[in-house]
């Protein structure tokens, strides 16, 4: 997330909105000042939403806000009632703000201030996404507890937090109990009108992730403190606090996939769930009315589904092309017999050449993580010898387990450190295979750089700790995620840039560089490195495709393994075919992340498209001053929000 101390506006041409400058009247008198209705407005939003206090450190930027870190989101009627009243009072205000009495930054600020206050009233007073918002419920608590710890004061010797700090936690333990109560007349409410979570989700992020958080905070968190507080004073009276409290919540959580089974499952088969009658058929679809008014609004998307959607074979077809181009260069250079002549024959050669290198696999998890850690490390060495970024020289970068309870929304993630505080680090979150050999096959050796550069550098991990030591030149309005941070109820608007960047910094590292024509990468990296952008320019396709009904969940499922991992049919392969069984379990997780969350697969190529574009045009208006390192810091600088508010004050600026 992000803000900007002088500011850019509005559109690229083929790809983002004009700005909606006219939402902020002209001519009304001057109410009070932007500055202090927007300081209202992020204060206020984030003593509403705790855990995404927590999530930027909000304590540490208002005094206000040090509350948070010691509750949940209040989803019952009366806590609902309180935010639509609150987000409207900001919106009428906004409403009468006079735009020629703000400056560049402001006017930004302005506009990207009313798009999120649409998003959010629309989100809890139009479609009631509450009654429906199971993942929501399920990881909030953890997310909330999980971050506090990371943000925990550094005491020495492996231990962590002060006793006011644990204090602190505990309250927020002792109200998680209340907020699943909650959760559940919220649910049995949608239940009764008819608006229900897909039964995917039933079963994934509810019933299966509230199970394992009952484990994380039964067994887990109980062993964190023991370990954290090891040399504290504190540490028994902490034990006896946390303890009971963990335990409390443990029991909630099991209620509470309990409660969801009662409510939903008919009865389990083996290992399988059988849903209800009334809940067996898809409900994941957001619809395409609503799907581009999310373009639209939240990310600033001048395009339709439908144009989203035919645009995306095309991209997909480009990328394919410049995959056998690739492969027929690894083919040369290692002597292999392949066969370009047509399209099918193209893919088959491609898939030839995958099959060979994934033969150069890690035997376990261990080697893999070891492998991911030395990737990244020369990644950053490459750059700082290339003279690409301005980089600290204790910038360090670790890579962690995912925690188990994200384990099946993710293969792999990033978690910055929170921008309002010193304290905490970013984590680049890996999933464990658990030894599996097909999925270890997928990250092998060939593959991790393309991975590295995504989550790690120079993508998420050193866009975050770029923006980081700079945020108070970043206005807070851009550090801000509507909705939720990540889960479905999230805007995305933060993705587009986040996002967008990460693939970008993908492509970055294959640009030639001094003594370096190809880049980074060597002709297999690349390869995974295309492929990773495949992808990308797939997710377009299928995220539009599922959410208009233009693709059924398996129809998606076989798109993928088709024309990402070109594997056709994978899943009906044999269960010893460990190449093509990893690949349908790849693509099964990877839809129904996009089912759950909708746009935000798109996010991106969309973003990268529209850095790539302000990059092209920046570097015309600059001509031979143009400085690709100057472009990425004053990008990085106007914060994490679309590029379409932006972008053409960026340009005049390089004029």
């Amino acid at each position: 997330m992000s803000r900007l101390p002088v500011a850019r506006i509005t559109a690229l041409a083929l790809l983002l909105v004009p700005l909606p400058l006219a939402s902020c009247a002209r001519k009304a008198p001057p109410p009070p000042r932007f500055q202090a209705l927007r300081e209202e407005y992020f204060v206020g939003f984030l003593q509403r939403n705790p855990v995404t206090s927590t999530y930027l450190g909000g304590d540490a930027y208002n005094p206000r806000l040090s509350r948070t870190l010691r509750t949940l989101r209040d989803y019952s009627e009366a806590g609902i009632s309180d935010e639509v009243a609150f987000y409207r009072k900001i919106a009428a205000e906004l409403g009468s703000v006079p735009l020629d009495s703000l400056s560049a930054a402001e006017k930004i600020d302005c506009a990207v201030m009313k798009s999120q206050l649409e998003f959010l009233l629309h989100q809890t007073v139009d479609r009631k996404y509450h009654r429906r918002s199971l993942d929501t419920y399920v990881v909030e608590p953890f997310r909330a507890v999980d971050w506090q710890m990371q943000q925990m004061t550094d005491l020495g010797g492996g231990n962590y937090g002060t006793e006011e700090e644990w204090r602190a936690l505990g309250e927020r333990l002792d109200r998680i109990p209340r907020y699943l109560d909650q959760a559940l007349e919220n649910l049995r409410s949608g239940v009764a009108a008819g608006d229900f979570p897909d039964h995917r989700m039933i079963e994934t992020d509810g019933i299966k992730a509230a199970q394992a958080n009952a484990e994380y905070f039964e067994k887990k968190l109980p062993e964190q403190v023991k370990t954290y507080l090891s040399g504290q004073p504190y540490q028994e009276a902490i034990e006896s606090l946390v303890g009971p409290q963990a335990l409390e919540a443990a029991s909630a959580y099991a209620d509470f996939a309990h409660e969801l089974s009662q409510m939903f499952v008919d009865r389990q088969d083996g290992d399988q769930l059988v849903f209800k009658e009334a809940f067996r058929a898809d409900r994941y679809a957001l619809g395409e009315k609503e799907y581009d008014w999310a373009v639209a609004h939240n990310l600033r998307v001048d395009k339709t589904a439908r144009e989203l959607f035919d645009d995306a074979a095309g991209k997909v077809a480009e990328t394919q092309a410049l995959m056998a181009r690739t492969a027929r260069r690894i083919g040369e250079k290692r002597r292999l017999t392949l066969d370009f002549s047509n399209p099918t024959a193209e893919r088959a050669a491609v898939r030839k050449v995958m099959d060979l290198l994934s033969g150069d696999f890690p035997r376990s998890d261990e080697e893999m993580f070891k492998g991911y850690r030395e990737k990244a490390l020369q990644l950053v060495e490459f750059a700082r010898q290339k003279g690409m970024f301005d980089l600290p020289a204790d910038y360090r970068l670790d890579i962690v387990e995912t925690p188990p309870v994200l384990r099946d929304s993710v293969d792999a993630a990033y978690y910055p450190a929170p921008p309002f505080k010193k304290t905490g680090v970013g984590r680049f979150y890996l999933t464990p295979t658990g030894n599996d050999a097909g999925r270890l096959k997928e990250n092998n050796y060939h593959a991790m750089a393309d991975l590295c550069a995504h989550e790690g550098f120079p993508g998420h991990d050193w866009y975050y700790q770029f923006m980081r030591p700079r945020s108070a030149s970043i206005s807070p309005i851009r550090w801000l995620t509507p909705g939720a941070v990540e889960d479905s109820s999230s805007m995305w608007e933060d993705s587009i840039s986040a996002e967008g960047w990460a693939l970008y910094a993908e492509a970055l590292m294959a640009e030639p560089q001094p003594g370096a024509p190809d880049g980074f990468y060597t002709p297999e990296e690349r390869l995974y490195q295309l492929q990773g952008q495949l992808l990308r320019d797939a997710r377009v396709r299928l995220d539009t495709g599922l959410h208009t009904g233009r693709l059924t969940f398996d129809e998606a499922v076989d798109y993928y393994t088709e024309n990402v991992d070109f594997l056709p049919h994978a899943c009906r392969a044999p269960k010893e075919d460990d190449v093509r069984r990893a690949s349908c379990d790849t693509a099964r997780r990877a839809i129904y992340r996009y089912s759950k969350w909708p746009t935000q697969a798109i996010t991106y190529r969309l973003g990268k498209s529209a850095i790539q574009d302000l990059r092209a045009a920046a570097q015309k208006a600059g001509g031979a001053k143009f400085s690709p390192r100057e472009f990425h810091e004053r990008f990085l600088m106007q914060g994490s929000i679309p590029p379409g508010y932006f972008a053409a004050a960026f340009l005049e600026e390089a004029r």
